[in-house]
């Protein structure tokens, strides 16, 4: 075994077997730092930097979800996630660069759930991101800006396939970014584990999926999550609960859980029409799994009530398709699902550690 795979294989083994790293957090991300860099607060992000990559961290991810609707009536959700993990915090160039990179594509249905993975070395073009104009892409997968005087995710360009899937995907912001947390440092865990985390919550969605052996034209809303760490995760955090929701009053919620010993670390940020953010602290915002079903051999909660009692909000959540498993080298659960309660809606919801 050459170097180059031997480290790929470590890696692999690393994210892919959480029951070996739960001293460390789901995934090993509550392992210590060991020289990269760590989250400050007080710390102003800037754009167009902090679209792209930064290498001196081990951890971030580019991530979009989409709630989309055929024209003949038909319900979608489209996932494209791009992940960077560096095996040591050193800069190097060529094959000795020390990023690694995985690419998630997902398509999901009522009845189905397409899933796509894809795997790079940073340093030979194969994978990447540039600020300005923006980009970011693995192999042929691509998210692409094409703003014109504004943020640079403006306007994304997506597109992504699987052997039995594709889609391309037009996404226009009608709102500013979000930064989660206090003003993009996003606390994780009592201890104080922290990332910085952003979003655009405010996407329109317009573009063409490949399903079934039919091409269809789609509309939607989406949403782009932006996040990176060292150390993310406290030791005992087992894995998270995270939701994104569209609210019908033209509203929007982040909001997620992690789970530990002591019972969970909540966060959420309601952001206004108009996109003025109000972070809510651990605590703030209760959420309670009502319906679980076997996935894969796994028990997953697919029905959730999530309360906000300082904004009224009081809603179950189901998913739209239960089987929304996402078979990768770390497995998760992933899929849109639909709201009702005090107000209604779609989203997303991500489920790791189960």
């Amino acid at each position: 075994m050459n170097v180059k795979a031997m480290l790929f294989t470590v890696f692999m083994l690393v994210i892919s077997a959480p029951a070996m790293v739960l001293a460390q957090g789901f995934a090993g991300l509550g392992s210590d730092a060991d020289g990269f860099a760590v989250p400050q607060r007080g710390t102003t992000l800037e754009f167009p930097r902090d679209h792209a990559a930064h290498p001196d961290f081990r951890i971030e991810w580019w991530y979009v979800t989409a709630n989309l609707q055929t024209t003949d009536g038909r319900i979608l959700g489209a996932q494209w996630t791009l992940f960077r993990s560096a095996l040591t915090p050193e800069m190097r160039v060529g094959w000795s660069d020390p990023q690694i990179w995985i690419g998630h594509a997902a398509l999901t249905s009522e009845n189905s759930h397409h899933v796509a993975e894809r795997f790079a070395r940073g340093g030979v073009g194969q994978a990447g991101t540039v600020s300005q104009p923006f980009e970011a892409w693995i192999d042929d997968w691509q998210m692409k800006g094409a703003a014109s005087g504004g943020d640079a995710l403006d306007r994304l360009d997506i597109n992504a396939s699987g052997s039995d899937f594709s889609y391309s995907l037009t996404l226009e912001a009608t709102g500013p970014l979000t930064l989660q947390g206090d003003k993009g440092y996003s606390v994780k865990s009592l201890e104080g584990q922290a990332s910085y985390y952003y979003s655009q919550p405010f996407y329109t969605v317009r573009g063409t999926v490949q399903l079934d052996g039919q091409s269809v034209d789609v509309t939607g809303k989406a949403w782009l999550d932006r996040e990176w760490s060292s150390q993310p995760l406290g030791a005992d955090q087992t894995g998270w609960d995270w939701f994104s929701l569209h609210l019908d009053s033209g509203e929007k919620v982040m909001a997620f859980r992690l789970r530990d010993s002591a019972g969970g670390y909540t966060s959420a940020t309601w952001i206004d029409a108009d996109g003025k953010t109000m972070p809510l602290a651990n605590g703030d915002v209760f959420f309670e799994p009502l319906r679980t079903a076997d996935v894969g051999g796994k028990t997953i909660p697919v029905e959730w009530r999530v309360r906000i009692p300082s904004h009224g909000l009081d809603i179950r959540t189901k998913a739209l398709n239960d089987q929304a498993w996402m078979a990768t080298s770390t497995p998760y659960w992933e899929g849109p699902i639909a709201f009702d309660g005090s107000i209604s809606g779609r989203g997303y919801l991500e489920m790791t550690g189960y």
